[in-house]
């Protein structure tokens, strides 16, 4: 009767976050918002739903044990290395600033030493998982700002293994009768098997996997059960479950296989934390969490406003521009799961109390909630207050001149925008019939891949209003915007209609074509002052139907030309 009964719940649980997951879609909400929203209306202040507590801390166990994992086998040791100066600097320089600040706040909130702590470092942790779908969402994953916080993101991550070590420190003191070196040296003695066997895993990672890849549902197997056993593991030698998870990931990280191993169990985690955040919200007493609205809105505030202004300061420090340094900044005014955990962990470990859990909840609600608005429309937001950021950009940001150079006072034929396959192709096109092109592409790789085969390229954002009037125009015969209509993001800005009305408004007299799709999309173009409107796709079938139809002649040559090669 106990398995049927709780096989009902977790139905009812999952139809219920199928409602309120499909509200928060619409109003553009993570779900880890929702999720917690469900966990409060299913619990004894709301619907009553969840009974079976046992059954869903299984499962919510489990499901921090394989995010940790997940997150210990995207962190490959050789990656460390490969990270620029300003992804550490910011990324560090916002770790130590969101964690000093926020522990004197909380003290100043009454808080105790212990809890400060803890809410503190929980403050300094932002979502990666967010931060990513919305940047990418937006087009945006490959801006240079984009990159730049993609890279501290990375240093948060790392900063989370730390806490987590720190943490098994605290807990093994707490447990010790021999004091801090008591608890040390039982850590010690804990480590050193955990270690050795993580480093036979290792060591045996690859021939292993080599041989379960034939079988990929043997090979997601063999990951769940050693994120599993390295959680049992860890826990048992006086650490964390989420430590052992993590440790499991690790030993996976550089083997050629770890795509495959995230690919498969992302969703699956992803399923998983679903009861981790509905029994976070269920455990929340409305009453406790009604008397820290206070509290909590001068922590978001604190989030909200102060990670973003550390960011733009040090970015600006280093020689960013403004805009750089604003968007990149924004990617960091919220918390993340990990906050949830690490303050749920510490709970566990009897740390800090329930009031604790439902502030850093109720912070995670607020700032989630409002940063995602923030993210999503930065660029009407930076246009609102652009004039009042000055003080945050140096003279001269000679970072980003790095990715500008070319010879401004040259005369181009054609300036093209976006190097992607159909802009490479223009590229190469207009080049051999003897045009001088200069290309224009916000991919930092892309810019460094072009400027290594001897191409003129310069760096540059359609978003960014100051690019477009900074564009060398005069004397250019042809603007072509290659940037096609599917990247345009989820706030209605269209970058093609950004930058045709910003040449028109400059005098720009040449010609000015760009990529469209639909009639009212060509339409739309064309009242904007595009004059020429390209559809690769129909383009080129009109291409093919000449090659092969006015010139069967010529189409059968090349065909059997190139079968006989």
């Amino acid at each position: 009767m106990l398995e049927i009964s709780v096989f009902y719940e977790v139905a009812a649980l999952l139809i219920l976050a199928s409602v309120v997951g499909l509200i928060g879609v619409r109003l553009h909400q993570p779900m880890i918002v929702s999720f917690i929203i469900v966990g409060m209306l299913a619990g004894p202040a709301g619907f009553d739903i969840v009974q079976s507590t046992d059954h869903l801390q299984l499962l919510s166990e489990l499901g921090v044990a394989l995010l940790l994992f997940l997150v210990g086998l995207k962190l490959d040791l050789n990656l460390v290395r490969t990270l620029g100066a300003v992804a550490l600097n910011t990324g560090l320089g916002q770790i130590a600033f969101t964690s000093i600040v926020g522990f004197l706040i909380c003290l100043g909130l009454g808080l105790d030493v212990l809890t400060s702590i803890y809410v503190a470092v929980a403050l300094t942790f932002s979502s990666t998982i967010i931060i990513v779908k919305l940047l990418s969402d937006k087009r945006e994953l490959d801006a240079l700002h984009g990159r730049i916080a993609l890279g501290f993101l990375i240093v948060q991550d790392l900063a989370v293994v730390l806490a987590m070590a720190v943490m098994s420190a605290l807990t093994a003191e707490a447990t010790s009768d021999g004091g801090l070196g008591g608890a040390l040296l039982g850590l010690a003695a804990g480590a050193v098997p955990l270690l050795l066997i993580w480093g036979i895993v290792s060591k045996l990672a690859n021939p292993l996997l080599q041989n379960m890849a034939r079988a990929p549902e043997l090979l997601i197997v063999f990951a769940l059960g050693l994120a599993t056993a390295f959680a049992a593991l860890g826990d048992y030698l006086g650490f964390s479950k989420e430590l052992g998870g993590l440790i499991a990931g690790v030993a996976l990280a550089t083997t050629p296989y770890r795509e495959a191993i995230a690919s498969r169990l992302t969703s699956l985690r992803d399923f998983l934390l679903v009861f981790f955040f509905i029994s976070l919200g269920a455990h929340l007493d409305l009453r406790v969490v009604g008397a820290a609205v206070g509290d909590a809105l001068v922590l978001s505030l604190f989030v909200l406003v102060g990670n973003p202004l550390i960011v733009m300061i040090i970015m600006g420090v280093m020689g960013y521009r403004k805009r750089t340094g604003f968007l990149a900044g924004l990617t960091v005014a919220q918390i993340s799961e990990f906050s949830l955990i690490f303050i749920a962990m510490g709970l566990t470990l009897g740390h800090v109390n329930e009031e604790s859990v439902g502030l850093v909840t109720l912070v995670g609600i607020i700032t989630i909630g409002l940063s995602t608005y923030m993210i999503l429309y930065s660029q009407q937001l930076y246009a609102r207050i652009e004039r009042f950021l000055g003080i945050f950009e140096r003279r001269v940001a000679h970072r980003e001149e790095k990715y500008a150079g070319g010879d401004f006072d040259a005369r181009f034929d054609v300036l093209l925008v976006g190097l992607g396959r159909y802009g490479r192709a223009l590229y190469t096109r207009f080049s051999d019939a003897g045009f001088k092109v200069l290309g224009v592409d916000f991919d930092p790789d892309v810019i460094r891949q072009w400027k290594g085969s001897g191409a003129t390229v310069i760096y540059g954002d359609l978003l960014d209003p100051e690019m477009c009037e900074t564009l060398p125009v005069d004397g250019t015969r042809y603007v072509v915007i290659a940037v096609p209509p599917h990247e345009i993001g989820l706030t209605h800005e269209d970058p093609r209609i950004t930058l045709v009305e910003a040449l028109r408004s400059r005098g720009y007299a040449g010609q000015i074509a760009a990529i469209g799709r639909s009639e009212s999309d060509v339409a739309m173009l064309q009242k904007k002052g595009t004059d020429i409107v390209l559809s690769p796709f129909t383009d080129a079938a009109e291409r093919a139907m000449e090659r092969l139809f006015l010139h069967p002649a010529r189409a059968e040559q090349e065909i059997e030309g190139g079968l006989g090669r």
